[in-house]
């Protein structure tokens, strides 16, 4: 899920779609960049009181199906259909749009998907703060559902061979939208794994990794102190710490002018009067306390007003109030084929949440569910360091374990995930990807 935790200095914004380089490099593998192997329509979904939103479904290029479909439900802060990543600048680099990249991987190989853009967002992040500002989950749980329906309804698609894939906020939503609608949906994936109430995951990101950061990190000598002068000239480095510890104006200020006094003067400002050693700051008498009260600032959720794409209190506070998804996960069918993908890098939904959703479905005996965990990767599949989010294209093994998963569950293959997706994993044994399964040897 990706809570924003202030303005990125690494320029990590909302995660919400094909790069140019993504594009170049899927399609330098066939060498004919001008073969269509994908169509597209753009359809407008009502989500009631006067309320539409855009989506688009995703085609293969041949054939009339019907196609077994895939519904995407994106991750936290206020996405496009796309997942963009950052803004759509003229003439500029085009962004990450993670859930095209999904959506063009699953329809090349079979599979008509459907994304749509969050209720109250518009192109380029756009926001109605009115629609976006009063969004609760539950809102968003009954948007998923109408998505659901609209993709039911498609000519070209197969109602009885339908999935699911949420991606970190959507892993809170799909589950739910499966268990109300055990008879439509024959499997859900789950990508970045929110299985504890989402408090717990803001204590952890607020407080507890920053702190674990500043203690294996900066205190290199391991004195109980960091240095301000050492963070303040590495400021990307050190971009962990900083997007809390800084104002988002002065995170501004010098993103725009580079100069570091920016950030100086404002740790001075904040931290010197009472440092216990000049020009550092005490990991356990300043830092600690410092992140427990911006975590309780979070938490108290008083912002009368909202256009934050990183997601408004009305929503937070509907999230916080949430029956945990662990708590809910054994009402899903047992006909329901359930994948857990997490990266083990994973700085905003750790690696932990998909063990515990996967211990839970084994002691509730569901029948066909497995998990996969990618060693180096974050919460875009993309290769991260411990303490940040890396941005890049999804992993192409990640893409293809997707694939093969959903191939023998729909019903496109008669060998079980494991037979495509074995040759797969043992291609990738120098990243030690770590493979637990409770499925049974069969197609479903």
């Amino acid at each position: 899920m990706t809570l924003s935790l202030g303005l990125s200095l690494t320029a990590i914004l909302a995660l919400s779609c094909l790069s140019t380089s993504i594009f170049k490099q899927q399609y330098q593998a066939v060498a004919q960049p001008y073969v269509q192997t994908i169509k597209y329509r753009n359809i407008v979904i009502d989500l009631g009181n006067g309320l539409k939103t855009n989506a688009q479904l995703s085609l293969p290029a041949i054939g009339i199906g019907p196609f077994p479909g895939v519904l995407l439900i994106a991750g936290s802060c206020a996405g496009d259909k796309n997942g963009t990543v950052g803004f759509v600048h003229k003439n500029g680099p085009k962004p990450l749009t993670p859930y095209l990249q999904i959506a063009q991987y699953l329809s090349e190989r079979g599979f008509a998907t459907l994304r749509y853009d969050k209720r109250g967002i518009g192109a380029n992040s756009t926001i109605n703060q009115n629609v976006w500002g009063n969004a609760t989950i539950n809102d968003l749980i009954q948007d998923s559902k109408k998505a659901l329906n609209v993709l039911i309804q498609q000519p070209e698609v197969d109602p009885k061979r339908i999935s699911i894939i949420g991606h970190s906020e959507g892993t809170i939503i799909a589950p739910r939208v499966a268990i109300d609608n055990s008879t439509k949906v024959k499997n859900i994936i789950v990508m970045g794994m929110v299985s504890q109430n989402l408090r717990d995951l803001v204590d952890y990101q607020y407080v507890y990794l920053p702190l674990e950061y500043a203690t294996q990190v900066l205190d290199k000598n391991h004195t109980g102190l960091i240095s301000l002068p050492q963070i303040a000239k590495n400021p990307f480095r050190y971009s962990v710490l900083l997007n809390l510890l800084l104002p988002s104006t002065v995170q501004h200020t010098f993103l725009r002018t580079h100069d570091i006094k920016v950030i100086t003067n404002a740790l001075v400002k904040d931290f010197a009067n009472n440092a216990t050693k000049a020009g550092h700051i005490s990991i356990d008498k300043q830092l600690r306390p410092f992140l427990i009260k911006t975590y309780e600032k979070v938490s108290a959720l008083n912002l009368s007003k909202c256009n934050n794409t990183a997601g408004c209190p009305v929503l937070i506070r509907s999230e916080f109030n949430l029956i945990p998804t662990l708590s809910i996960i054994g009402n899903v069918s047992k006909s329901t084929g359930i994948l857990i993908l997490n990266g083990e890098n994973d700085s905003q939904t750790p690696v932990q949440q998909a063990f515990l959703l996967q211990q839970r479905l084994t002691n509730v005996n569901h029948p066909d569910h497995t998990l996969i965990t990618y060693p180096n990767l974050g919460h875009l599949f993309y290769p991260s360091s411990q303490w940040s989010t890396g941005v890049g294209p999804i992993e192409p093994y990640v893409l293809a374990d997707i694939y093969a998963w959903l191939e023998a569950h729909s019903g496109l293959s008669h060998s079980f995930y494991t037979t495509a997706a074995t040759s797969n994993i043992a291609n990738m044994t120098s990243l030690s990807t770590n493979t637990t399964s409770n499925s049974s040897s069969s197609s479903k």
